[in-house]
């Protein structure tokens, strides 16, 4: 699905979580959106892999918001009284990447709501695809809106882009910390939905990569042009879906233990 862009016309409220200090926006659509912005934490690509992430979940069928696009203007910060905020919002002048903003949703909580075998195990297959370090019991990252979960804040995934060097030998590697998951206790059919997870990421990865904003992937990797940076994008995306898949039986091996 290729992402709509928006433009936020109004700075709601900021959500006090972790360094990145998200914020409720409204944009020119009269929607609200939960805007990740280009300048905290990692930068750009803490939102390449919101983007990427969240965009596979969804060719995965599972439920993610709708991810947007959001122009923002420098100008919103004069309205704000705190610092922090305006220096946000000024350094993040231009394209960012939102959620749509889910009202009435409650964070996931494994002693009320137990997921069903198959979803635990599609989500598991997927957080440890993606080298999902941020889906633990202290900190699901999960959301349950009209008695559906949905997956949130994926800016911690594909945390190999932070270094690129030998990133195809880690491509292939398996994903040690996915035995912290929150939802591994209940995936018991990872190996059952393993082939179909594939089928259904594999013909989307290239579509899913060609979204990613080409100013973003200037931000000093070593890649002459952002043609050969999407291209390794792709490749590392690719190669971890070749069998055998070492992140799918490390997955296997946390949940019998």
């Amino acid at each position: 699905m290729k992402l709509r862009t928006v433009t936020a016309t109004r700075y709601v409220t900021p959500l006090r979580e972790g360094g990145s200090l998200p914020a409720i926006v409204e944009a020119d659509d009269q929607g609200l959106y939960v805007l990740k912005f280009r300048g905290a934490g990692q930068g750009p690509r803490a939102l390449i892999a919101e983007l990427v992430a969240g965009e596979i979940a969804r060719a995965a069928a599972l439920a993610v918001p709708e991810i947007v696009f959001v122009e923002l203007d420098a100008e919103l910060a004069r309205t704000e009284p705190d610092p922090e905020i305006q220096e946000l919002i000024r350094a993040s002048a231009g394209l960012n990447l939102a959620l749509d903003y889910l009202p009435g949703s409650v964070t996931f909580d494994p002693l009320v709501e137990q997921p069903d075998a198959e979803l635990a195990s599609r989500i598991v297959w997927f957080d440890a695809y993606v080298s999902n370090v941020d889906r633990t019991a202290r900190n699901a990252n999960m959301l349950v809106w009209h008695r559906k979960l949905r997956l949130i804040d994926h800016g911690a995934a594909l945390y190999f882009h932070h270094d690129w060097d030998d990133w195809r030998a880690r491509s292939t590697r398996p994903f040690a910390q996915i035995k912290n998951h929150v939802l591994l206790p209940f995936a018991s059919r990872i190996a059952e939905v393993d082939e179909s997870m594939r089928a259904a990421i594999a013909p989307a990865i290239n579509d899913i990569v060609a979204q990613i904003p080409g100013a973003w992937l200037a931000d000093g990797a070593p890649f002459a042009a952002a043609r050969e940076h999407r291209a390794a994008y792709v490749e590392y995306l690719t190669r971890r879906l070749d069998a055998p898949r070492a992140f799918v039986a490390e997955a296997i091996r946390a949940h019998a233990a």
